[in-house]
């Protein structure tokens, strides 16, 4: 199995998991004299079960992540740098958003607002993060289909 099919797996995993959550609390409890729609124990096990199949992918998935190198960095440090990307990307775009805002004035003894940054050259880092971003999470999921689970 190839390391991308085990992250499908794993998300296909977790919204089980989720659905076997809202399933076991909407038979949590009935009315008296009445039978869950569906039998909780039976929900409980297969919840149980799913869980345990998602620990085992995870750590194998982990595993594979630390072992598979690209360029010289493990998956699991190209991981983190698409996360810090990813966070400084939005962080930097919504404070130019900010910086973007200038007032309208119709009078002259109005405060004025000016941005604190060249909204210009801002744009221009912004432009390389996504890049950079894009660059990384390519050679992810280039290294996600061609690497085996371990």
């Amino acid at each position: 199995m190839k390391l991308a099919e085990a992250l499908i797996e794993r998300a296909d995993l977790q919204k089980r998991l989720d659905q076997l959550e809202e399933r076991l609390n909407n038979n949590a409890l009935v009315q008296e004299g009445e039978e869950p729609a569906e039998d909780p124990v039976s929900l409980l096990a297969e919840m149980v079960a799913a869980n345990a199949s998602l620990e085992d992918l995870v750590t194998r998935i982990n595993l594979t992540n630390a072992a598979v190198t690209v360029d010289g960095q493990t998956l699991t440090a190209l991981i983190a740098k698409r996360d810090s990307l990813t966070r400084r990307v939005r962080i930097t775009r919504r404070f130019l958003n900010a910086a973007s805002q200038t007032g309208m004035r119709s009078r002259g003894s109005e405060i004025v607002l000016k941005s604190s940054v060249s909204v210009r050259e801002m744009q221009k880092t912004v432009d390389e993060l996504s890049k950079a971003l894009r660059e990384t999470d390519t050679a992810i999921q280039a290294a996600n289909w061609s690497n085996d689970l371990l």
